[in-house]
Formats: C-alpha cells, sequence, structure tokens
C-alpha cells in the first residue's frame, strides 16, 4: 500500500473520499470479523504453576528429594533434612521463575489490547460519525486529530502536519512525520512508511484523513500480538542447567 498512491488504495480496497455505506460495513464486518486482537485463553496462576513440574528432571529431582526425606526420617538426624529441603527449594523457585516468565508474555498481550480499544470517527455514506473502534472495517475513511489513538492500520488521503507516536512499533520514542502525498517504496521499514499510520500507534501533531488497509489480527500490531500469543515456553535457568 505504501509504494501506492491515495487513490489506488481506495481502488483498491473499493471505498471512496465519502467512505463506506452502512449496508457495505456491515457485510465487511461479517466478513472480515471486528477489529480485535483475538483473545487468548488465560490459564489458571495454579495450573501453570504445577505445569512447571511437568519436565523429567525436575520429576527426577523431587523423587531424590522424597527419597532422602525418606532417609532422613529412617536415620532421624535432623542434618539430613537439609538436602532434600534444599532441592525442594530450587524445584519450587524453578516453578515460581517459569510462571514469571509465562505471566511478561500475557501482559505484553494485553497491553497491545488495550491500545486498540475505545472510539473512532469515521466517515460512512459521506456523513462523519463515531463508532466503536471494533466495528471499523477495510475500506472506512477515518478522520483523526491530535490526541486520537489511531484504530486500524490506514493509508492516508489528507494529512496537516501530521505526527504520529509509533514508539510501540518502532521503538522511536520521537514522533514519526508523515505526509500523504508521499510515495514509499514497498519494502521501506515500518518507521519510514510517511504515508501510513499503525494502528495502536497514537497522532501527537496535526490532523488526518485515512482509509483503512487492515484491521484485527492483519494489522502490524496484531502481528505482534500473533507472535507473543504463539511464543513457545522458554525453559528455566534452572531446567537449562539441567538438559545440559
Amino acid at each position: 500500500m505504501t509504494s501506492k498512491s491515495s487513490k489506488e488504495v481506495l481502488e483498491l480496497v473499493n471505498s471512496s473520499t465519502t467512505g463506506i455505506s452502512e449496508e457495505e460495513a456491515k457485510i465487511r464486518l461479517e466478513r472480515d470479523g471486528e477489529n480485535k486482537l483475538a483473545e487468548k485463553r488465560k490459564t489458571p496462576l495454579i495450573v501453570k504453576f504445577f505445569k512447571q513440574f511437568a519436565d523429567a528432571m525436575i520429576i527426577i529431582l523431587l523423587v531424590a528429594a522424597v527419597i532422602s526425606f525418606a532417609i532422613a526420617i529412617k536415620d532421624g538426624e535432623p542434618k539430613e533434612f537439609i538436602e532434600p529441603g534444599l532441592i525442594l527449594l530450587i524445584v519450587i523457585i524453578n516453578a515460581i521463575m517459569g510462571v514469571v516468565q509465562e505471566n511478561k508474555a500475557e501482559k505484553a498481550l494485553e497491553a497491545l489490547k488495550k491500545l486498540s480499544s475505545g472510539h473512532t470517527r469515521v466517515i460512512r455514506d459521506g456523513v462523519e460519525r463515531v463508532i466503536e473502534s471494533s466495528q471499523v472495517v477495510v475500506g472506512d475513511i477515518i478522520v483523526l486529530e491530535a490526541g486520537d489513538f489511531v484504530p486500524a492500520d490506514a493509508r492516508l488521503i489528507k494529512s496537516v502536519n501530521l505526527k504520529s507516536e509509533e514508539s510501540a512499533l518502532t521503538g522511536e520514542s520521537v514522533p514519526s512525520e508523515k505526509d500523504a502525498d508521499i510515495i514509499c517504496d514497498e519494502k521501506a521499514p515500518l518507521g519510514d512508511r510517511k504515508n501510513m499510520i499503525y494502528s495502536g500507534c497514537s497522532i501527537s501533531y496535526g490532523t488526518c484523513v485515512a482509509v483503512v488497509t487492515a484491521i484485527g489480527m492483519n494489522t502490524e500490531v496484531g502481528k505482534i500480538a500473533n507472535l507473543l500469543s504463539g511464543e513457545k515456553e522458554t525453559a528455566t535457568p534452572l531446567q537449562q542447567k539441567l538438559t545440559n
């Protein structure tokens, strides 16, 4: 979309500067779904904790601890309880660390979801109205000004002194300058796509009118959310050492 003019993009998404009709919006909403990041079923904390013990080496350590406890009880020597006690303590700490690692990914996903909430001004049938961001569809014409959050990825049609805060995607602390008239290389890095605005980012200065090109999990922030939700569980330091 970045290498095409705004007119070409409007044609590609079957829209116009007056926006799509309410009827067409309903059809697209049914076809593509709501403009939301996919929900991932949350695992209860207690389940996460016990899942950390489902490892062959951890099970071996637990069996060793139980045997050591049995021997200590039989001998009746207080010193004999130290070794199995330490093994249990290490295993429990390892389980807690594993839960913390899992929660970090979940919190990052929740933070991304919060960025895509709220309401948005759109033009439909030539009339400007306010709708829930979740109801935005591809082809919608969105109207944004300083302080607004961008509800979906969109190609700029008009822009006036526009700057967008894109640190959530690019890591850049300085707002990125945008211009609807610029044509960018299709392979340009995200931060260099001056004619696009992205879901989850905010308008820090100026005003703009843009046509939505991607919603939900198809947006750039959606791709990040998809990576987070599909992230494989990483081994804790103890599991790594036992494996090596």
